[in-house]
Order: structure tokens, then C-alpha cells, then sequence
């Protein structure tokens, strides 16, 4: 009998709101990420126990969700939250990794930077019987169970700070979808956040696997590191729900290894990411690059690493805001090392509001292969969908609207939304990138006469081409 899945996470909603330890989407989403965990986890260990003679659990018997938290009339109340706070955290925060057991690894950071908000010991119990009800062996119980979970992941993008670790679908999809990463290549997400990134690259590489054995290879070279707790934790059950066995996850803060220590063996084939910005480093952080790229600005640092952990040949889409396209200084500096160790070859200019709530500012989606220099940067101007005025919580930026950006982007040519730029303009711009439509006049912008020329001289230019073009077809017809 098939378990309705929406219906049982709307109950167990329901029930942690009648707890007066959880205060918001925030402590909600962090206390039930780490109970799927375990239990999504424990389901795994019974499956491999039955698959493999010799397979040894990591995860301590007594925390095995069959023995705390399976029974339905077993522990509760006082019982059941001594439990919990007193040697289930305690003991999996310290749990023995010395042997290297990578799942050993990865219980222990999961539960290192999470808390267990409840205050009711019966509401705890009430959760858990729900979460009963669910096998994460049944694939199709398990994909469900993935998509109702993204939707809960979504949720973050409006609680308040933690709408940072989330990246909107239709966004991860759409940068996959045009860097296709292939298997067997190394695709990192250097601030993974809940591992949207990485979902999608799974799933686009799951579609390339033709026997078994490929899987292990799939599993080991999708690549993240997230330094939040909370975004850790569901990143990992992400991962864990999109069938990777181990998670390749990193807890650690991606700024705090000095750039020298990054050797070939740590370079990628891909990176996907959507590095946080407007954040300022903190811990002296800034120290471990060199000095001519030294800023407090997160997004400028992360550009420095990743274009640093990229291989020759290698591929990257990621997210920057309009800041890290301008400026003077180390911006500047940064920027002309892009363009000169990279080709940058096309910037999507993005709405203001596709990550509201928690961001206003405008974004820009980038993709560069290292190794040669950029010689022109395509610009295109993705715009809302028609009667618009703005993205918000209820309505997102969708999948489909990236289709005629896909279908312009093997068969490139200027338009009302699309437009190139040679890189000679753009040194003698100061490596300025953040190069609007040259075809819109902007209502708000006092423009001046040279200016204005420019934009006239472009509408000729244009409209002399459309008449070759015309003139060219009409010949050969």
C-alpha cells in the first residue's frame, strides 16, 4: 500500500507547530533533516546488511532507527528526549572515524553542527511514528519522497538568512544543463549549500550510465563543500535520496585553505556553483590568497578559487552578482585574470528578483572554460515572463522560460535580447563586464549625447545587417 507522502509531511508540519521549541521554517526544516537523515540512512544499512555478507555499520547499534525510534510504542516523552540530547548527539558527534569509514565521516559532520529543537517528547514521538510509515528502500516512496523534499528545501528561500543555501531549480538545471557535465568527469560545487547543484548534475549523468560499475564513478566525482551545519545536513539526505550511497561531501569552510595548497590532484573538470555574495570574509580568510587578489568580498574570492581549481579545458556555470562585474582595484584585477586565463564566452543577464526574498540584487549567470583567453563575451538578457512585474515566493523563475536561451545558444546571433562584445571594448572599459542592452533605451537613464550617438550608430549597424541578411536570402531565392 503506497503511503501519501504529501499528506504525511502536512501532519508532521502540523505537529511541530504545537512544539514550543521550534521558532520558524528555519528550526523546522534542520530538525526534520536530521531525523529523515537517520532514517533514510538506517534503511540504506539495512539494505546493504542484506546485500553484503561482510558489511559492517558504521552507525552504533543502539542509534540504529530500528532500536530508538522504530517501535511505535517504544520510547517517549522525558525517556525519548534524554535520549536524544543526552547520547544520541553526543555519542554520533563523537563517533569513531579513525578508520576512515567515509560514512563514519559524514554521520559525525551531519550531527556536529545540528540541535534537536524539540521540547515535547511526545510531539518528538508523534514525528517519528509518521516517519514510520515511510520505506526509503521502495525506489518509488524514495523519488517521491525526493521531490516533496525539494519542495521543503524551497521553503528556506524565504526564511530569512538561510534562503542563501537555496538556489532556484529552474537555475541549477539550466547552468547543467548548458556546461553537460559527462561521467567520469570531476563536477564540483565549492558552496553546495542543500545540494541543488549537485542534484541536477546527478541526474544529467545518471542518463549516461550503461552498467553498474559506472555508479561508483558517478558517486565519487560529484563533488561538494558546504560549511553551514544546516545546509551540510540537507545537501547530504539530498544526495542520499538521489541514490548516491555516500555522499562526496566536504564540511569545511572552502575560503580557509591557503590557495598554494590546492595541487593538480584537487582540479576539476566542472564547477557548478552559486558562491555566496554579499558576505565578508571573515578570520583573516582574505590572507590565504595572494596579495594582488585580496578582498573582503566572498564572491570576488570564491571567482579567484574556482578559476584556481579549474583544470585546463575545464568548464564552468556559476551565479555572480552585478558587483563582481564592475569596480576598480582588486575587482578590476580579478576580472582581467578571468578574461585572461579564461574564455568568459557568455554572461545571462538575470531579473532582479529571482532570488527574493532574500536578495534583490541583480545576478548574472557566467560560463568560462579555462585555458585560452576570452576574445568576445555574448551577452543575453533574460526577461520576466510577459505581465510580470516580478519573481516572488508563489511565483519562480520556471524551467521552460531558459528554452529560447537553449535554442539560441548553438546558433548564436544578435537580437533585441542578445548582443556581443569584443574584448578589445571591454579592456579599454577597465574589464568592465557588467555591459547593459545595447538595444533598450533605459527610461530611467539620463543619457548624454555621446551616448545617444553610440545607441544610434549600433541601431544603423543593426539595421544595415538585417539588409544583407534580407539581401542574401532574396538572392538565393
Amino acid at each position: 500500500m503506497s503511503v501519501n507522502i504529501g499528506g504525511l509531511m502536512k501532519s508532521i508540519r502540523n505537529i511541530m507547530r504545537e512544539d514550543t521549541g521550534l521558532n520558524g521554517d528555519a528550526q523546522r526544516i534542520e530538525q526534520l533533516g536530521w531525523m529523515i537523515f537517520l532514517k533514510v540512512l538506517s534503511d540504506k544499512e539495512k539494505e546493504l546488511k542484506a546485500m553484503e555478507d561482510n558489511y559492517v555499520t558504521p552507525l552504533p547499534e543502539d542509534f540504529h532507527w530500528d532500536n530508538w525510534a522504530g517501535d511505535d510504542e517504544g520510547l517517549t516523552g522525558d525517556e525519548l528526549l534524554n535520549f536524544v540530547e543526552r547520547r544520541l548527539f553526543p555519542e554520533l558527534r563523537a563517533i569513531d572515524v579513525s578508520s576512515g569509514n567515509r560514512r563514519a565521516l559524514v554521520i559525525r559532520d551531519v550531527f556536529e553542527g545540528n540541535h534537536n529543537y524539540m521540547k515535547s517528547g511526545t510531539n518528538l514521538r508523534r514525528v517519528l511514528n509518521k516517519l514510520n510509515e515511510l520505506n526509503f528502500n521502495k525506489t518509488e516512496e524514495r523519488h517521491l519522497f525526493g521531490e516533496i523534499y525539494e519542495g521543503m528545501l524551497k521553503e528556506l528561500q524565504s526564511a530569512g538568512k538561510s534562503g542563501e543555501f537555496y538556489t532556484p531549480r529552474a537555475v541549477t538545471q539550466f547552468i547543467t544543463d548548458m556546461v553537460a557535465p559527462k561521467l567520469g568527469e570531476r563536477v564540483l560545487d565549492p558552496a553546495c549549500g542543500t545540494g541543488g547543484f549537485l542534484t541536477c548534475t546527478i541526474e544529467h549523468l545518471k542518463k549516461q550510465i550503461k552498467k553498474g560499475s559506472q555508479r561508483d564513478i558517478l558517486q565519487e566525482n560529484v563533488i561538494g563543500w558546504e560549511y553551514k551545519p544546516l545546509p551540510f545536513l540537507l545537501a547530504t539526505t539530498n544526495l542520499i535520496l538521489h541514490d548516491i550511497e555516500v555522499p562526496n561531501l566536504r564540511y569545511d569552510d572552502t575560503l580557509s585553505r591557503p590557495l598554494t595548497e590546492y595541487k593538480q590532484k584537487d582540479r576539476v573538470d566542472v564547477i557548478v556553483a552559486n558562491p555566496p555574495f554579499g558576505g565578508v570574509v571573515s578570520n583573516g580568510y582574505e590572507k590565504n590568497f595572494s596579495q594582488n587578489y585580496r578582498t573582503k568580498e566572498s564572491a570576488d574570492l570564491f571567482l579567484v578559487l574556482m578559476i584556481h581549481l579549474l583544470k585546463d579545458g575545464g568548464r564552468a556555470g556559476i551565479v555572480l552578482p552585478d558587483g563582481s562585474l564592475t569596480g576598480d582595484g582588486v575587482k578590476q584585477r580579478i576580472r582581467e585574470h578571468l578574461l585572461e586565463t579564461c574564455n568568459l564566452h557568455t554572461i545571462i543577464r538575470l531579473p532582479n528578483s529571482v532570488f527574493q526574498p532574500y536578495a534583490s540584487v541583480a545576478t548574472n549567470l557566467l560560463f568560462f572554460t579555462k585555458g585560452k583567453p576570452t576574445k568576445e563575451i555574448w551577452y543575453y538578457e533574460h526577461r520576466l515572463p510577459e505581465g510580470m512585474k516580478a519573481y516572488s515566493k508563489t511565483k519562480t523563475i520556471q524551467v521552460n522560460e531558459f528554452e529560447p536561451i537553449k535554442e539560441w545558444w548553438g546558433n548564436r546571433v544578435e537580437s533585441e535580447l542578445a548582443w556581443v562584445v569584443p574584448i578589445e571594448k571591454i579592456k579599454a572599459n577597465g574589464y568592465n563586464i557588467d555591459i547593459k542592452n545595447p538595444h533598450v533605451i533605459d527610461e530611467e537613464h539620463t543619457y548624454n549625447s555621446v551616448e545617444l550617438l553610440n545607441l544610434l550608430h549600433e541601431s544603423f549597424r543593426r539595421s544595415d545587417d538585417l539588409l544583407e541578411k534580407l539581401k542574401l536570402e532574396l538572392g538565393n531565392g
